[in-house]
């Protein structure tokens, strides 16, 4: 591994309990690493996510929180630097998607509030706070944004889930510009179609549409994949990008004829 691979010491994982954010919790634990992972609502899942990071060889500490909630930022960056020290990796993984697919002729704001509220404005004070944390300490921290093809993948049944992940994509572009002078690189990982409770219910369809070609590389892709490609940055292996994005999502984002 290069001289400049040095894992974070400790890492916070939004919306760790399940999914995409318990692969990250659990790769970066294999690793060594300290995860604080961060859940909502599902205490149960994120007590057998810590249990995995530990089994793996890290060390886990749980909080409950609610990212869209700005009153609970100062508590959750408080609790995980009281368990672990100064946090030198922040995945901003926590994402919601809406809870009726409506047209966008018919989108209410309630829907839209909720979405943008808890991807995009939540994680955007988050990584405010938490770079902030970082420059006081003089932590060459990273962050990492995990977003979707639908940053760029008009979807009219759910506009405010592709509108909320352009703009976390165009918020990895900004805190990248803002932090490289302080040695903090910001990266944005963007899964295709994944795996996981949020697309279960659309199984039939994607499972349809890959074995047709969505995808040159036909198969879902596993929250183990994307866990992947946070671990290669945590491990800085990119030492040398920053607002740089990572399609993790089978050859989707190719143009074909």
């Amino acid at each position: 591994m290069p001289e400049s691979s040095v894992l974070p010491r400790h890492a916070m994982v939004t919306g760790a309990s399940r999914g995409i954010g318990r692969a990250i919790a659990v790769a970066l634990g294999a690793q060594g690493v300290s995860v604080t992972i961060i859940y909502n609502s599902n205490a149960q899942a994120a007590n057998e996510c810590a249990a995995l990071v530990e089994q793996a060889g890290g060390r886990a500490t749980t909080v409950q929180a609610d990212v869209g909630n700005l009153d609970d930022h100062g508590r959750l960056l408080d609790t995980a630097v009281s368990a672990f020290g100064a946090v030198e990796l922040l995945v901003n993984n926590a994402g919601v998607a809406p809870k009726v697919r409506a047209d966008i002729l018919e989108l209410g704001t309630e829907s839209y509030d909720h979405v943008l509220h808890t991807n995009v404005r939540g994680p955007f004070f988050l990584t405010q706070r938490v770079a902030r944390h970082m420059i006081e300490l003089g932590t060459e921290g990273q962050v990492v944004n995990i977003s979707s093809i639908s940053a760029y993948t008009a979807s009219v049944n759910r506009a405010e889930y592709c509108i909320a992940k352009a703009g976390l994509s165009m918020m990895t572009s900004l805190f990248a510009a803002r932090l490289a002078e302080h040695g903090i690189c910001v990266y944005e990982v963007r899964p295709g179609v994944i795996a996981t409770d949020m697309t279960s219910g659309v199984k039939e369809k994607y499972d349809t549409m890959i074995e047709q070609g969505l995808t040159p590389i036909k198969r879902w892709g596993r929250p183990e994949d994307i866990a992947s490609a946070v671990l290669a940055i945590a491990q800085r292996l990119l030492p040398f990008s920053t607002g740089e994005v990572l399609n993790v999502d089978g050859g989707f984002h190719l143009r074909r004829l």
